[in-house]
């Protein structure tokens, strides 16, 4: 997959329907430097504008990453090499996407574990004055079961972003 080629292609069918990029751009919800970008081979199209492209063009997904139309017999060929290349080019591997949705977990709920930190820690110190031990004792587990929640909670989230369970659920489901 040659990202210049593919500019190359998107070009040529933009200029097969007489659209100008800033027409092209309007459609797709973009600037015509996008689309300038993408032509050049400076930048590739992500996911949803390969298929807003192959909806405004008709072509496929598969015929944008190939850089050209197919015949039947290249099609799935094609279509087995631009998934593997895919994979392969990704852009981020999956310990960099798992490091980045921990850190966007956190940065939304580290109020909440702010807030349980302190009401453990509340709730030691006013065991510990008001002399009832078990209950200062339990707070070290009451503790460790809130981080347990929460650390699980991060982690069906982080799942569920890098691998899409959501969706895979919904299809059991249905």
């Amino acid at each position: 997959m040659d990202q210049r080629i593919i500019g190359k292609f998107i070009a040529e069918l933009r200029h097969k329907d007489n659209m100008t990029q800033e027409k092209l751009g309007q459609k797709l919800g973009v600037t015509n430097k996008t689309i300038s970008r993408w032509e050049n081979g400076n930048y590739m199209p992500d996911i949803e504008m390969l298929k807003m492209l192959s909806e405004v063009f008709q072509v496929s997904i598969n015929e944008l990453l190939c850089g050209k139309k197919l015949t039947d017999a290249d099609f799935r060929k094609k279509a087995d090499e631009n998934i593997i290349d895919v994979y392969q080019n990704n852009t981020f591997t999956l310990k960099e996407q798992s490091a980045f949705w921990k850190r966007n977990w956190l940065k939304s709920h580290i109020a909440l574990m702010i807030f349980c930190a302190l009401m453990t820690i509340g709730l030691f110190v006013w065991a510990w004055c008001a002399s009832i031990p078990w209950l200062s004792g339990l707070c070290p587990l009451l503790f460790l079961a809130v981080y347990a929640v929460l650390r699980n909670r991060m982690i069906i989230y982080i799942e569920d972003k890098i691998y899409s369970r959501k969706e895979c659920r919904t299809n059991r489901q249905a």
